[in-house]
């Protein structure tokens, strides 16, 4: 519970919320981790929660949106993070409802750390004093800039990738092109999730369920600004890496042809002494048949002819 900005109770039971929402200064900020129908239905009555509102709350893979009731917003986010080593994306659903009085946060996994939250809160009663307004920002913030993070780590993975994939040294080409297929994947996934909070954040300083003042305005606007660059910046990086994969594919197609040119040359060369030898093979007599003269004069025409095809297709780059 906070009061002019100051946070003066926690960890207080969800029994006390009508009581503490006596108090006309008192701003509550509930957060709660997978509740069940029937622990939100404890606060319809006290805070106003709409049945629907609640009914999509227990519903998992919202599109991120904000919708408005006539008592309260409810807002539906993901946080994104990669793993540790960067192997895969990491989504951390969260649901929003929130007045002039009350934020509630519901966390449907335990992924999304709202630690620096709090502490960013605390840090701020000037701008805490705002109420409701100010700890949505707050949480917002948190949220985008989490995912503008993951874009950020996204963008150097596949730099590094495709310095990898135009390496000379094909062996490093395989387990690259199996990353890449993955990043592209997790880009689809965290693009799905950013892109709509443009809308999100830009339909929360056009609302009027949910007063934010002059003094929060601008930071609503900043948010805005960092969610579209997180936008523009995701759809960017998913164009390069539908890019580079077509770039792979190409480059896959040239390296194959070059080796069938080369096999094919080294086919014709080795045709050469094959027709030769083959023909001077027959059970019939021939030129130059049991003498010395005969063998020099085949073994002769293979070595010459080799060469001569080996310069001809060594000019037209086929080997």
């Amino acid at each position: 519970m906070y009061r002019d900005g100051v946070c003066t109770l926690a960890d207080f039971p969800v029994d006390d919320v009508a009581e503490h929402l006596a108090d006309p200064a008192a701003v509550l900020w509930l957060d709660l981790y997978r509740p069940s129908a029937e622990d939100l239905s404890m606060l319809e009555s006290d805070i106003g929660l709409h049945e629907l509102a609640i009914g999509e709350c227990l519903d998992k893979g919202q599109r991120p949106s904000l919708n408005r009731y006539p008592e309260h917003l409810s807002l539906d986010a993901y946080g994104a993070a990669l793993d540790p080593d960067g192997s895969a994306l990491k989504l951390y659903e969260i649901a929003v409802f929130c007045n002039d009085r009350v934020l509630i946060t519901i966390r449907k996994d335990c992924g999304l750390d709202l630690d620096p939250v709090v502490a960013g809160w605390d840090a701020a009663p000037g701008l805490t004093r705002h109420g409701v307004a100010y700890l949505l920002y707050g949480l917002l913030d948190h949220i985008v800039n989490g995912q503008f993070q993951t874009v950020r780590q996204l963008d150097e993975a596949v730099d590094d990738l495709e310095e990898q994939l135009f390496d000379a040294r094909r062996s490093a080409v395989q387990p690259a092109q199996q990353r890449l297929f993955q990043l592209r994947r997790d880009l689809i996934a965290l693009r799905r999730v950013v892109k709509p909070m443009e809308e999100v954040v830009e339909s929360l300083l056009n609302q009027d369920v949910l007063a934010v003042d002059a003094a929060v305005a601008p930071y609503y606007q900043k948010l805005y600004d960092h969610a579209m660059r997180a936008a523009d910046w995701t759809d960017a990086l998913h164009d390069l890496a539908a890019t580079t994969v077509q770039t792979n594919l190409i480059t896959q197609a040239n390296h194959l042809n070059m080796i069938m040119k080369k096999v094919t040359s080294w086919a014709a060369i080795i045709a050469v002494p094959t027709a030769i030898t083959g023909f001077y093979g027959q059970n019939l007599p021939y030129p130059g048949y049991g003498s010395v003269w005969g063998m020099v004069v085949s073994t002769g025409l293979i070595a010459v002819l080799s060469v001569l095809l080996y310069t001809v297709f060594k000019r037209n780059d086929w080997l």
